[in-house]
């Protein structure tokens, strides 16, 4: 994968990305990570905030638009818009916090299932703070069943060591381009979202720089191998 030089913002595809999981579960370093830094305390976002990532998957420039979402409740009728034509969306939890994996199948998929425009969008569980091995509290084989279930690919993945991050956003991205409806269905809907002004954020900026909020890190044990289960 080539995550080639941000001075050149010329690109082939454009791609919608969401993120959405419980509060404090890790997306905004996942995004920080992938897109800049990974910051070890970054505050939790409000509201959406969204980052750009150029890079290069399959012989072709694609330029990532990924929309971080905040967990909390009283967010949730905020960021309802913001799954239209997200041609991508992770689906991230917390190893360490049992109820953040429930939740996926008890909450997130079904917000997915209300409001995404895209019902063949790929979603990809992805299993963040890994490197607290000894506070594991949903095993590997947890996540892949739940992937498996919920027609899923599946990650497990350390925004604090970066193992993994570009993979989750490369292998997601490779599988948006093997659906040609999918990928072209969101082209032109992220130039509009990228109008959009963000709800909020601890600080952060559209762009390839840095991010809202979300919390922790996660790490290498057990997530060297990945699941595909779509």
């Amino acid at each position: 994968m080539d995550s080639s030089s941000e001075q050149n913002t010329s690109y082939d595809l454009a791609l919608k990305i969401l993120i959405i999981g419980d509060s404090g579960v890790g997306k905004t370093s996942l995004v920080l990570s992938f897109t800049s830094k990974y910051t070890e305390y970054s505050a939790r976002t409000i509201g959406v905030d969204f980052k750009i990532k150029y890079l290069t998957v399959g012989g072709k420039r694609l330029k990532l638009t990924i929309w971080d979402t905040a967990g909390q409740e009283r967010f949730r009728t905020l960021i309802t818009s913001y799954y239209r034509a997200a041609q991508g969306i992770l689906l991230v939890y917390d190893v360490t916090r049992k109820e953040t994996f429930t939740n996926l199948s008890d909450v997130w998929t079904k917000e997915i299932d209300l409001y995404s425009t895209n019902k063949n969008c790929i979603k990809m569980l992805v299993g963040n703070k890994v490197d607290k091995e000894s506070e594991r509290a949903v095993s590997r084989e947890e996540g892949i069943e739940l992937a498996k279930q919920l027609g899923c690919l599946f990650y497990e993945c350390s925004a604090k060591t970066k193992e993994n991050v570009d993979q989750c956003f490369h292998e997601l991205a490779l599988k948006i381009m093997t659906l040609p409806g999918l990928e072209k269905e969101g082209s032109n809907v992220v130039e509009e979202g990228s109008k959009v002004v963000k709800l909020g954020g601890g600080g952060g900026n559209s762009g390839s720089g840095g991010g809202g909020g979300g919390g922790g890190g996660c790490g290498g044990g057990g997530g060297r191998r990945r699941s595909g289960c779509s």
